[in-house]
């Protein structure tokens, strides 16, 4: 003897699992089944491609250019771009494989710097042990008051490639970290700049991999032949907002967009960037003008991709993960001020679009969490089962991310706690924005507008 549906005894008829199935069910109670369930699907369906598909770059082994024709098929095919730099083939083979990718001129890496006395060393020093054709190690020192120049000096007596640039007054109309680069570019020497954030530590093969997506894949296994690769390392956290809220920087990515697709496609609209770890051919970024380009970007990386792609170069996203490590805030103030100080610039700086994205983020990660209890206490049971496949596809894709990224098991658990914080942030960057009240690093900045038109 079978029981009535479930919601048949409730008062809410026409609600259970059987009626959504049968189509018996009112319109609305189908259409809001479908919005509990298929968002999360298409969220999760887009995580798991992610995490096959999104590139980490390749670290050959030295002798690793065997697998690429080896040293013959290479000089046949007109070699690598730094092949003259590298001494030749010989040079090349010296070198131990990717190393001897650099251009004319090696590669440099810059560094800005703004009080960072607790990553500084640390940044300097990995990158110093990076194996690569590495030929200078610049930091730019802006204004630093927290003790960041005293080691830097230190470093200087000990690190052969190292060089210190000391910070200069901020122009009009330009964001810090913007004229930094400017400043590190300009005084570089190196036909590949790797920018890299003060709070970011290389790891050993990190600068091999980026190199390996510069070239094209005929030559270097896994190569993209890109113009300009961005990436995002493992992020390291601490503190129990860290491991809450930083994870939503992968779901930002991963969740919405297929990766490969940003390099696929000409549209410069499809893109996504992270500028701790970002790898530009100076030809490349001269040829859009520079970081003076995006002076007025407090999201430069954004900027920067978007002007390199619409120039009709190739962007390339990578998946850091094994590239470098970043611990991007230590306490749970600078991690709401870090992210609010651009996220409503990262969106597009338009009301619209953070109702948008606000709609989207309570639609896909929220709502089917919230719906859950309130089906079942009403005895909606076919609304219960759509909301349970809502859940169940936003834990699968959580729990994909923290076995791919590393993240804390904690993140998944309070994955909606997380997220609608996250829109708190975004609505306290809008306020900022709107009251020209940026702060970031001891500096104020006006609102978009009032920047461009200075």
């Amino acid at each position: 003897m079978t029981g009535p549906a479930l919601g048949a005894d409730r008062g809410l008829p026409g609600l259970s699992l059987e009626d959504l199935l049968d189509g018996a069910a009112p319109p609305w109670a189908r259409a809001l089944a479908a919005l509990l369930a298929l968002p999360a699907l298409a969220s999760l369906s887009l995580v798991a491609f992610n995490a096959v598909f999104w590139t980490r770059g390749r670290a050959l082994p030295p002798g690793g250019l065997a697998a690429s024709g080896g040293l013959s098929g290479l000089a046949a095919s007109g070699g690598l771009s730094g092949l003259a730099a590298s001494g030749g083939l010989s040079g090349l083979a010296a070198s131990g494989g990717l190393s001897g990718l650099a251009a004319s001129g090696g590669l440099s890496v810059l560094i800005p710097a703004r009080d960072e006395k607790a990553n500084i060393e640390r940044c300097v020093r990995a990158a110093d042990a990076a194996r690569g054709p590495i030929t200078e190690i610049v930091v730019y020192d802006d204004g630093s008051t927290d003790g960041t120049s005293a080691i830097l000096v230190r470093l200087q007596a000990e690190l052969p490639r190292l060089r210190v640039v000391r910070g200069d007054c901020l122009p009009a109309g330009w964001v810090g970290k913007p004229y930094a680069l400017q400043r590190l570019s300009e005084v570089s020497g190196g036909e590949l700049l790797l920018n890299i954030d003060a709070d970011v530590t290389l790891r050993s093969d990190g600068v091999l991999r980026m190199l390996s997506l510069l070239e094209p894949a005929d030559l270097v296994p896994g190569g993209l032949g890109a113009d300009l690769v961005t990436a995002v390392p493992r992020q390291s956290t601490g503190s129990f907002v860290e491991r809450l809220m930083i994870p939503l920087l992968h779901l930002s990515y991963v969740a919405w967009l297929p990766m490969p697709l940003i390099h696929r496609t000409r549209d410069s609209r499809v893109l996504a960037a992270n500028g701790q770890l970002l790898l530009v051919r100076r030809s490349a970024l001269e040829a859009v003008g520079g970081w003076a380009r995006v002076r007025a970007a407090l999201v430069d990386d954004m900027a920067l991709c978007r002007a390199v792609k619409e120039s009709g170069r190739r962007v390339v996203f990578a998946d850091g993960d094994q590239m470098a490590d970043c611990r991007m805030y230590s306490d749970a103030d600078s991690l709401w001020r870090g992210f609010a100080k651009n996220f409503y610039e990262g969106i597009g700086g338009h009301p619209l679009a953070m109702i948008a994205v606000i709609w989207l983020h309570l639609m896909f990660f929220v709502a089917p969490y919230l719906a859950l209890p309130l089906a079942v206490g009403f005895g909606a049971g076919g609304l219960a089962a759509a909301a349970a496949v809502g859940v169940g596809a936003n834990v699968i894709l959580r729990l994909i991310m923290a076995r791919r990224y590393g993240h804390s098991p904690l993140s998944v658990l309070l994955h909606p706690v997380a997220v609608l914080l996250m829109m708190g942030v975004l609505l306290e960057s809008f306020r900022w924005s709107r009251r020209g009240e940026i702060r970031w690093r001891g500096r104020s900045y006006a609102a978009r507008a009032q920047r461009e038109a200075a």
